[in-house]
């Protein structure tokens, strides 16, 4: 690895407590603040053996860091634990990197952006792709926007959990990019659920169904990852529709803005209100399925 930094990570959640683990196993000095803090705790208790400094604010996680990253929940979230009066950009020294992997709306991006460069910090905004189990494999492929000196200086951090970066052009374009990505992911899902409850009904082995459609044009990460799990109506792990919803909702408010006709995705968008109402929002995005009930079964 690179020489070790004075890193700090704050949001310890399903995606930003792997990348902690990662950056510690990888020798940087780890400081961590979790807002809840039972997440921090049972993040603690699950890595025992790395060797960390628990911030008591995101101010006192920033004071002192070469390096602070955040994934958090929403625009909201990211606004507080940056920009609040208690943020990291209260401490953060000139010359540091901040790096945010939280999916957000570009505005947020451009704004801290903004605020970065009034501070000479660098920023980067770079949302990741490769669900769950990417984070936890270190296998994330992350989608980046900012100045070229800022992710050329990410990118040693980004080697303890990455296997693709790349950037997309200016502070903001990160998240508009992963706006695609989720736009993508809304339609697929739609389609996979569908395809597997014809091929229930139609009393297929689904199995044998995987074994013959996989490896043509009918193949996708999500095929690969959920077909089987789909088919087992498990659900209790991965991206929370929850989550789901609210990139939907980021990535049409940008599409009215830009004139842009999003019909599937608004739609796909409401089948998962309808999962949400059956009360699988903390569920993973292939529970759309459950929206779909084979004759004789209820939802």
């Amino acid at each position: 690895m690179s020489t070790p930094r004075n890193v700090s990570f704050i949001g310890l959640g399903v995606m930003g407590g792997p990348l902690a683990r990662h950056l510690g196993a990888a020798g940087h000095r780890l400081t961590v603040f979790n807002r809840s803090p039972a997440r921090r705790d049972a993040w603690l208790a699950a890595n025992p053996g790395l060797a960390v400094r628990v911030a008591t604010s995101p101010a006192d996680a920033a004071d002192g860091a070469d390096v602070i990253l955040t994934c958090v929940g929403n625009d909201d979230d990211l606004s507080d634990v940056v920009l609040g009066p208690n943020g990291v950009f209260t401490t953060l020294r000139r010359g540091g990197l901040f790096i945010d992997h939280t999916t957000a709306s570009a505005r947020i991006a451009r704004q801290i952006a903004v605020e970065a460069r009034d501070k000479e910090i660098l920023c980067v905004d770079a949302p990741m792709t490769g669900s769950q189990i990417g984070a936890e494999k270190g296998t994330l492929t992350l989608m980046c926007g900012g100045r070229p000196e800022a992710i050329a200086a990410a990118q040693p951090i980004f080697a303890a959990y990455t296997q693709r970066v790349v950037h997309i052009g200016k502070s903001g374009y990160g998240q508009l990019a992963k706006m695609v990505n989720q736009i993508c992911i809304a339609g697929i899902v739609s389609g996979l659920s569908e395809a597997m409850r014809f091929a229930q009904a139609s009393r297929l082995d689904t199995d044998k169904v995987y074994e013959a459609i996989s490896g043509g044009a009918a193949q996708s990460w999500q095929m690969d990852n959920r077909w089987k799990t789909m088919a087992a109506d498990e659900f209790d792990f991965g991206f929370a529709v929850d989550w789901m919803r609210k990139d939907l909702g980021l990535a049409m408010d940008e599409g009215r803005a830009l004139g842009v006709s999003l019909p599937i995705t608004a739609l796909v968008n409401q089948f998962y209100a309808e999962v949400q109402a059956l009360g699988g929002g903390r569920e993973d995005t292939s529970a759309l399925v459950r929206r779909l009930p084979l004759p004789g079964r209820k939802r």
